[in-house]
């Protein structure tokens, strides 16, 4: 299969191009490498591989790619609610306006499979879980033009939506802002934290599990498809403080406390089930810790400033 993955550079497109590769399909690897990294270098030897660098919002460019390709990936994104409410523009013409032309745009038999966000649970309500039935009540701009590309895709049919967990891991195109990916790097650098509001709840994952995810989407997709999935770790429902204490499981001199005064401008607070995805068969495998563990030898070589999302 041929496979157009738009933000093929980006922190989940650098991992899952090299995995659709090894599983033998084509990609049409399109971002404009924005954070001036290189992730995909590594890969530039295949034959199967063909990079752009270009922009998602360029109709003529992605009408010309779509004449070739069986699926589309649009993982293209400002991720998260800060880099969206600093460029709200851009959110919209980058989060939603390219996605309905990818919709305009392809055939009726062109796949696509696309990575929304719990974001779009907003404020759970308390001890229960979500479920893909759960009303949507995003609270920020990012999940809001999240949750309006979903519906989109999923009325326009033949596609399958990823409503992913908080990512966390290692990628080649690195990111710190991440929840476990930036608590751990303070528990190396800082060996300290505070927190605030460190009761709210949030699912994870690993990114080389959102990739996992996505091949199983692709190789499942008469039987999942035009539904909405929930994608994360099913024993890693977790506030904040009980993250810290994962961590400090292998960090032994990381300290935190819960803040007495102010608040977390992330208002996101919610548990999720992921029953829906585990009954086709998949399960995520890297586990909270196995992740914190490669996230302690890969801060050996990181530093922040080169890594962050804004």
């Amino acid at each position: 299969m041929k496979i157009l993955v738009t933000g093929a550079a980006g922190y989940i497109g650098s991992v899952l191009v090299p995995r659709l590769l090894q599983e033998g399909h084509a990609v049409v690897a399109l971002d404009n490498f924005m954070y001036h990294q290189t992730p995909l270098l590594d890969v530039c030897y295949h034959p199967k591989l063909t990079i752009i660098r270009g922009d998602t919002r360029n109709e003529k460019l992605i009408g010309e790619q779509l004449k070739t390709v069986d699926a589309v990936f649009p993982l293209a994104c400002l991720t998260g609610a800060p880099l969206c409410a600093q460029d709200p523009v851009g959110a919209q013409t980058i989060l939603l306006d390219a996605v309905t032309t990818i919709l305009r745009l392809r055939s009726k038999n062109q796949v696509v499979i696309f990575p929304t966000t719990n974001s779009g649970y907003g404020i759970g309500e308390k001890g229960k879980h979500c479920t893909e039935d759960t009303p949507l009540r995003p609270v920020s701009l990012y999940g809001k033009l999240k949750v309006e590309a979903e519906k989109a895709i999923l009325d326009a049919g033949e596609a399958i939506t990823l409503r992913l967990a908080t990512a966390f891991g290692v990628s080649p195109r690195m990111r710190l802002d991440l929840l476990v990916n930036d608590f751990t790097y303070r528990a190396v650098y800082d060996r300290f934290i505070v927190l605030f509001e460190a009761h709210f709840n949030r699912n994870y994952i690993h990114v080389r599990d959102i990739a996992k995810a996505f091949l199983h989407s692709l190789n499942h997709f008469d039987r999942m498809k035009n539904h909405p999935y929930n994608v994360g770790l099913s024993d890693a429902n977790l506030n904040k403080l009980q993250l810290c204490e994962e961590i400090k499981k292998q960090v032994p001199d990381f300290y935190f406390v819960e803040a007495t005064i102010g608040e977390d401008p992330d208002k996101r607070d919610y548990i999720v089930s992921n029953a829906r995805i585990e009954e086709t068969g998949f399960r995520a495998r890297v586990s909270l810790a196995e992740g914190i563990a490669e996230l302690l030898r890969g801060y050996q070589i990181l530093r922040r400033d080169t890594h962050a999302n804004a």
